[in-house]
């Protein structure tokens, strides 16, 4: 079944005309029908263009979720503006280095990030600010400053090609690189669920999307946009809340929900406490992670009427690219459960060696993906993005192999990427925080298991003065996002390397990964 748009502009104005009065989001007790949301959006187009904004431009975003993300969202659709939504947990300098790499002049954000936005815009002159929640130092309120505008529908010329999303990820070289994410790609994914011909990729008119995972990264936004484009209901909470997920289910009938692992275990051991009827939900698609079997077994017997669904994918492939199926789950277990399924149709998946050679069934190596899903390149990084996109297929730095059916299973990691809590860390952003420590001669940053998140981050010092590991990890709180600074910090004479002078990392990282069949989190 594909999809009915050409471009994501066009469906708040299909929803408002054919289905006027269904709800489109329920927050906080209030119902927005999908003429409000149109109505909304269409005012924002006016107070946008008011400030200069004109197709191609980037918008950014700095907050935790909301429902006038969607609001915001859809107009820059609209006018062919570009949506950048910032991670909320970054630090000023990270946010400053986002602001001027998109080059951004008008920021919604809120009171709480106010000192952060402050702080960035400094360095970066952002010319314009709209809170969502009070007016502040002459800033506007986002709803009083779209409701003063007349509604504009008029919109230009908008190609499916033309860049809807520019979401950031971390930076080989410590610095993110900005995701091009076009109208085809990002309708391209929302597809291939319905592609399947199974019950759980067909969305419903009445069903109910929770939104709960941070729509600052694909897996919020995407999710959203699934809704979205089905006309379906959205209930947006502004973090993964447990309780307030759990309500959401038992009290407002959410049918659909994605959600990380650490998640999902919180919301069994939330009911051990609170029980609650999860009964509503009919479809559970969870990623980002792998997902302990006992979890997983405590999890269906939460939701005893979801199906289930695991997620690979990132946000160079516009979220899911690899999906394993409900008729592969099993509470007692099985082979296909240890990896992440199969290619979604139309999408797929080769295991390269060093040289881009395809290797066979059972062997090891780089993880490629060709989908109409695959980003359109990184923002200013031609470099990068011949790197990261060889012949149309994105090489993920994922180390893994496929069995004879055409099933995937994540082995190790190409890159040094960390993913910790289904945040991606790179290392080079933690070594140069800690460098300009001027005890520090020299550092290596690797992920450790961790029962919780995955991964946690680890640095591997070594000093040339005395510091301790609670003062390197206070430095590095100053410097980075929470997220990313090490949870433990571990001190040695010098670090591994090869006759070039490279880091051996796998070195490093073997020790604490002795005995797991599988080296990442």
């Amino acid at each position: 079944m594909a999809t009915r748009f050409a471009t994501l502009a066009e469906i708040t104005g299909h929803f408002a005309e054919t289905t006027p009065d269904r709800a489109a989001i329920r927050v906080d007790g209030a119902v927005w029908t999908y003429a409000d949301l149109h109505e909304r959006s269409v005012r924002c187009v006016a107070a946008l263009r008011g400030l200069g904004v004109k197709p191609g431009d980037r918008v950014g975003w700095l907050a935790l979720n909301h429902p006038d993300y969607i609001t915001l969202m859809c107009a820059c659709f609209r006018l062919g503006a570009v949506l950048v939504a910032i991670n909320a947990r970054l630090v000023a300098r990270e946010i400053a280095y986002i602001l001027g790499d998109a080059g951004i002049d008008v920021l919604v954000s809120e009171t709480a990030f106010l000192p952060l936005v402050e702080d960035a815009s400094a360095a970066t002159g952002l010319a314009h600010v709209v809170l969502l929640d009070s007016t502040h130092d002459g800033r506007p309120a986002f709803a009083g400053w779209i409701a003063a505008h007349a509604p504009d529908d008029a919109m230009p010329a908008i190609s499916p090609d033309d860049i809807a999303l520019q979401l950031y990820t971390s930076g080989t070289t410590g610095f993110p690189k900005g995701a091009l994410l076009s109208h085809r790609q990002l309708l391209g994914t929302i597809e291939k669920g319905g592609l399947t011909g199974e019950a759980w990729g067909q969305w419903r008119e009445d069903d109910v999307a929770l939104v709960a995972m941070p729509l600052f990264h694909i897996g919020g936004t995407g999710w959203a946009l699934h809704a979205l484009e089905a006309g379906a209901t959205m209930v947006i909470l502004p973090r993964p809340d447990v309780p307030g997920m759990v309500n959401a289910i038992s009290e407002d009938g959410a049918t659909r929900m994605f959600a990380v692992p650490a998640v999902l275990l919180a919301i069994c051991q939330y009911l051990e406490t609170v029980p609650a009827n999860l009964g509503a939900m009919r479809a559970l698609y969870y990623g980002a992670s792998p997902i302990p079997l006992e979890v997983l077994r405590r999890s269906m017997l939460a939701f005893p009427n979801a199906e289930f669904v695991q997620c690979y994918g990132a946000t160079e492939t516009c979220g899911t690219v690899v999906y394993l199926p409900p008729a592969d789950h099993d509470p007692a277990g099985n082979q296909r459960m240890r990896g992440c399924g199969k290619p979604y149709p139309g999408n797929e998946v080769k295991i390269i060696d060093g040289e881009g050679h395809s290797l066979p069934p059972g062997a090891v190596g780089e993880i490629c993906i060709r989908s109409v899903s695959v980003m359109a390149g990184y923002h200013n990084k031609p470099e990068a993005t011949a790197k990261a996109v060889v012949d149309g297929w994105y090489l993920t730095g994922d180390a893994g192999y496929l069995d004879e059916d055409g099933y995937l299973y994540i082995h190790d990691r190409v890159k040094d990427m960390i993913v910790s809590g289904a945040e991606n860390i790179y290392p080079a952003e933690v070594e140069n925080a800690l460098h300009e420590h001027p005890a520090v001669a020299d550092c290596a940053v690797i992920g450790v298991p961790d029962a919780r998140w995955g991964e946690a981050v680890k640095a591997i010092v070594v000093k040339k003065a005395d510091v301790s590991e609670q003062e390197l990890i206070a430095f590095a709180k100053q410097r980075i996002a929470a997220y990313k600074v090490p949870k433990s910090v571990e001190f040695i004479e010098a670090l591994p390397r090869n006759p070039s002078g490279k880091i051996l990392k796998k070195d490093l990282r073997e020790p604490y990964w002795a005995g797991h069949e599988r080296r990442v989190g």
